[in-house]
């Protein structure tokens, strides 16, 4: 099974946005992708950072989940698009996922949020399993993924052979300038895309904004835990792999036996 993570570079207005959405959906399609997988909250852009997030209403999110969906219809690939959620109590980070005929199988909200995405966003509360053309994935996104580890596991124990991770991390304007994957050196993230693959046994698939100054690059992490294929930094582009569903036997996630964590009664 083949699959994709795309990595746009951030966008400065809908339209810009959906054009680069399109063009990855497309190239993912033309490389026999099934399915292809955009960063945390693309459209409109993640909130509360060192870029400008342009305005996105109702109407707006409508018109980007429509395009999208027609986009997966015409081009035969499923899509997970990170993309704001509007509701009454707020907004809310989300990964719409849809199926290769542009239909919505279901959405899965941020429901760990950083302590500095509080003042822009409102956390879900439930978490689900999806399927398409047989593969079963969960979708963990950013910070849920670094230091929430349950948040992965849980879709591991239902049977999800990847958990894919839509994320942002890095800057636009500053930062450190990273050269050498997992370098002892960088920040932790790939260090974690890496706990997570194989405290589980499945694959891990990290997919960050095609940033001036990343902090992890897009990666694909097989479930021993060594990174299968990444992108270079910075570079926009969409990573295209094919993944060995035997080896994600998911040994590690099923060996968790809740009922052992049992606080102990003293009498």
């Amino acid at each position: 099974m083949i699959i994709a993570l795309a990595s746009p570079r951030v966008a400065s207005t809908l339209d810009e946005g959906l054009v680069k959405v399109r063009r990855l959906m497309l190239e993912a399609s033309r490389q026999g992708a099934v399915i292809v997988c955009f960063p945390e909250a693309y459209i409109p852009g993640l909130r509360g950072l060192d870029f400008e997030v342009y305005p996105f209403n109702q109407t707006e999110h409508d018109q980007a989940v429509q395009a999208v969906s027609q986009w997966s219809q015409e081009y035969a690939i499923a899509t997970i698009l990170g993309i704001e959620k509007i509701t009454e109590a707020g907004r809310q980070i989300a990964a719409y996922v849809l199926d290769k005929h542009g239909k919505l199988q279901g959405i899965q909200t941020k429901n760990q949020l950083y302590p500095t995405e509080e003042a822009f966003y409102v956390p879900g509360n439930t978490r689900r399993l999806f399927e398409v053309n047989g593969l079963k994935f969960g979708v963990a996104i950013c910070h849920e993924g670094w230091r929430y580890p349950e948040t992965v596991r849980w879709a591991a124990t239902r049977g999800a052979k990847v958990v894919f991770h839509p994320q942002h991390s890095g800057y636009e304007r500053e930062g450190p300038t990273l050269t050498q994957w997992g370098a002892a050196t960088n920040p932790y993230y790939e260090k974690a895309m890496m706990l997570r693959s194989l405290e589980n046994a499945i694959y891990f698939a990290s997919v960050n904004y095609a940033l001036r100054f990343p902090e992890s690059a897009t990666s694909l992490i097989t479930p021993s835990g060594e990174c299968q294929a990444y992108l270079p930094y910075g570079q926009e582009g969409v990573l295209v792999q094919e993944i060995n569903l035997e080896e994600a036997t998911g040994l590690f996630a099923s060996r968790y036996a809740p009922e052992r964590y049992q606080e102990e009664v003293k009498e």
